[in-house]
């Protein structure tokens, strides 16, 4: 199963480091972001956890819930958890999913359907192509899909870039350029033609015809 941009976001129910939650009931009316790993104990992973705790009130202030995966069972947690604070300085304080049945990496088309067996026995070469982020808004659809390879750690202060530009033109008539940062001009969409412009924006810069450019809404 292959999930996109506009897909509902498959909901389970799971074991995590934090007790038993159904997604769509612990996601609410929040944003989410589900992130996931191929194994415990795997040094970029280990990294990305660390790093992601640092910066959770980031997250917060805007209003998304985090939540990890791993296909290790949540009985081991705590001991990866533990090596992330000591080499980190921060362990996890999002929960983090067991998916030792590979039931939560099966429906978000990060493991193959006929993948079986014990999750213990499964090295991270086996898994890797559990190296994922989901956005996903209030409404359970998702807005972004990453996949990363093994060897390359992930970069959460872009996710909280994406995390800006969705909220605000979910909320606006507007879309982000490139290299956009909190603050900085917008694009009037496509979808708004002149006339309903002029009663929204006003005024805009416009460089070509289909290039309108206007201070960020706020």
């Amino acid at each position: 199963m292959s999930l996109t941009i506009g897909d509902t976001a498959p909901d389970f129910t799971a074991e995590t480091t934090e007790g038993t939650i159904n997604f769509h009931e612990w996601l609410g009316d929040s944003w989410g972001v589900l992130f996931s790993h191929p194994k415990n104990f795997t040094p970029v992973c280990t990294t990305e956890l660390g790093y992601l705790a640092s910066i959770k009130p980031e997250f917060d202030k805007r209003g998304v819930k985090i939540i990890g995966l791993s296909v290790d069972s949540v009985e081991k947690h705590p001991a990866w958890a533990k090596d992330i604070e000591e080499t980190q300085g921060t362990a996890p304080n999002y929960p983090l999913i067991g998916d030792e049945d590979f039931a939560v990496s099966k429906a978000y088309g990060m493991l193959p359907a006929e993948v079986s067996g014990d999750a213990g026995d499964r090295t991270p070469a086996d898994n890797q192509t559990v190296r994922s982020v989901f956005i996903v808004g209030p409404d359970k659809k998702i807005k972004l899909v990453l996949l990363y390879p093994m060897t390359t750690g992930r970069n959460f202060d872009e996710v909280l870039r994406v995390l800006d530009s969705l909220q605000l033109t979910a909320n606006h008539k507007v879309a982000t350029p490139a290299q956009w940062q909190q603050g900085g001009d917008v694009i009037i969409a496509g979808s708004v033609n002149n006339e309903a412009a002029k009663e929204i924006f006003g005024t805009w810069e416009e460089p070509k015809p289909y290039i309108r450019i206007v201070p960020q809404p706020s």
